[in-house]
C-alpha cells in the first residue's frame, strides 16, 4: 500500500538570466534548478543544495516551432542537435532553504575549472564509444567542443563542504570543492585522450561500458553512502549496448556502487524500468515508448536503501529499493564482451543467467496526485517523513516554471 501523504507547493520566483527577441516572440531565460538535490546530515534545518544542467538548451524543432527561426531548419535533421543561446550562463551550484511556505535562493557556486574559470556547458569531442550532441548557436553556428564542458545533472553533497557532481557528456563523476572547482573527473576506461586538453586533472577510472550510454542519458543519479565509502550512480536509461535497438527496448538499467576514493566498481544492480502503460499520464498526451522511461534521481534513506525516482515526463515514481548483496549482479555483466548483454536480457534471460534484479516498493506516484507536476527530476529527504522535489524548468525557454513541492508522509519513508 502506497503511504498517505500531503503535498504543498512552496513559493518560489524564477530567476530572470536574459532575453532575446525572435521572429516568433521573445526567449526568456531563467534559472535552471531541477537536474538534482542534495543535502548532508549536518546541513542546518532546511538547507539543500541544486544543481541545473550545462545551461539554457533546447532542440531545433522548438526554435523553429515556438520562436520561428526558420534559418535552423537546415539542422532540423541532424541528430541530436541542440541550440545553447547563452553560453555564459553555465554549470552552476546553488545553495538554498525551504523555510516556512517558501524556498530562498541563498548562493550561487558556478563550476569553475584548475584556472579558476568558469566551465562551460559544452560537449567535450566524443572518444570512439561515446556519441557527442552537434552544438549550435542562435545562428546556426557549430559552437564546437570544449575539453572542460560539463552537462551537470545529479549532485551529492560531502561532509567537508564539497560536492560529487554526475555529467551526461562523458559520462563522468566530477569532485568539486566547496567553492566549485574541480578537483578531479572521473570518465570510462579509454576515454581520457578526449579529455586532454581540460583545465583540471581527469583520470580514466570508470568502467569502460559507461561510455554505451545512449546520447543524453548519462549519469543524471547520485547518492553518497552515510560514511561517503560509497558513491551511488544509476545510468539514466539502459545503455545502447551493444546497439541503439538494445536500448531502445530494455527496462534494465545498471545502479552501480562506486568506490568513493577509488572509482572502482564494486558492485552492479539491475533496476527494472515500469513498461510504458505504467505511465498514465504520459499514456494520455499521445505517444509514449518504453525509451522514454528513465531514471532522474536517487537518494539515500539508510544504508543499502535508496529512493529511486522512475519517471516519464507527465508522470513520476518513487520506488524504495534495498541493495541486497544476494541481488549483486554476476560479475560477467560488467564484460563489454559478454552475450547476451544485460540490455538485451527480458525477465526469463535475467533469470537463466542468474541476475535477481532489485526488489522495488512504491513510495509515491503522481498518476494519484495531479497536482504535482511534470517533469520531476530532483528530489531531497528534508526529514524522515519529508521529501522536497522539484521539476526541471529547462531555463524556462518553453515557458515552463520552476515549482517546489515539500511532501509530507505520515510514518517515515525509510
Amino acid at each position: 500500500m502506497i503511504p498517505n501523504h500531503r503535498a504543498e507547493r512552496l513559493h518560489w520566483q524564477d530567476e530572470l538570466l536574459a532575453e532575446v527577441e525572435l521572429p516568433g516572440g521573445r526567449l526568456r531565460m531563467t534559472r535552471g534548478l531541477g537536474s538534482g538535490l542534495a543535502r548532508r546530515p549536518t546541513d542546518a534545518p532546511g538547507l539543500f543544495w541544486a544543481i541545473g544542467d550545462r545551461g539554457p538548451n533546447f532542440k531545433v524543432k522548438v526554435a523553429i516551432d515556438r520562436y520561428g527561426v526558420e534559418a535552423l531548419e537546415s539542422l532540423a535533421d541532424t541528430d541530436g542537435a541542440k541550440i545553447m543561446p547563452a553560453l555564459d550562463h553555465g554549470p552552476a551550484v546553488c545553495s538554498l532553504r525551504a523555510d516556512g511556505d517558501g524556498v530562498t535562493l541563498l548562493d550561487i557556486i558556478p563550476l569553475r575549472d584548475g584556472h579558476g574559470s568558469p566551465v562551460s556547458g559544452l560537449p567535450v569531442s566524443s572518444s570512439a564509444d561515446a556519441e557527442c550532441e552537434p552544438i549550435f548557436s542562435l545562428a546556426g553556428e557549430a559552437l564546437g567542443t570544449d575539453a572542460s564542458g560539463v552537462d551537470s545533472e545529479g549532485i551529492v553533497a560531502t561532509a567537508d563542504g564539497g560536492f560529487w557532481v554526475g555529467d551526461e557528456y562523458g559520462p563522468s563523476l566530477l569532485r568539486l570543492d566547496a567553492a566549485g572547482k574541480v578537483q578531479v573527473r572521473w570518465v570510462p576506461a579509454g576515454a581520457a585522450d578526449a579529455y586532454r586538453d581540460a583545465c583540471y586533472p581527469v583520470v580514466d577510472v570508470l568502467p569502460a561500458l559507461a561510455a554505451a550510454r545512449r546520447l543524453n542519458r548519462g549519469f543524471e543519479a547520485l547518492a553518497l553512502s552515510l560514511d561517503e565509502r560509497w558513491l551511488f550512480l544509476a545510468f539514466q536509461s539502459p545503455l545502447a549496448h551493444p546497439d541503439r535497438a538494445a536500448h531502445a527496448r530494455s527496462r534494465n538499467v545498471r545502479l552501480w556502487r562506486l568506490d568513493a576514493a577509488t572509482g572502482a566498481l564494486a558492485a552492479e544492480y539491475v533496476y527494472r524500468l515500469e513498461p510504458p502503460d505504467a505511465f498514465r499520464r504520459d499514456m494520455a498526451l499521445g505517444e509514449f515508448e518504453q525509451s522514454d522511461v528513465k531514471i532522474s534521481e536517487i537518494v539515500m534513506l539508510a544504508e543499502d536503501r535508496l529512493l529511486v525516482l522512475e519517471r516519464g515526463s507527465a508522470s513520476t515514481k518513487f520506488y524504495r529499493v534495498d541493495l541486497e548483496a544476494a541481488r549483486a549482479a554476476p560479475e560477467a555483466m560488467r564484460d563489454p564482451a559478454t552475450r547476451p548483454t544485460l540490455e538485451q536480457m527480458d525477465e526469463a534471460a535475467l533469470d537463466r543467467a542468474g541476475v535477481t534484479p532489485l526488489a522495488k516498493t512504491l513510495i509515491l506516484d503522481t498518476d494519484t496526485d495531479e497536482r504535482l507536476p511534470a517533469d520531476l527530476e530532483g528530489a531531497v529527504l528534508l526529514t524522515p517523513t519529508t521529501l522536497l522535489l522539484v521539476n526541471d524548468n529547462d531555463f524556462g525557454v518553453e515557458g515552463v516554471a520552476t515549482e517546489f513541492w515539500r511532501v509530507a508522509f505520515d510514518a517515515p519513508i525509510a
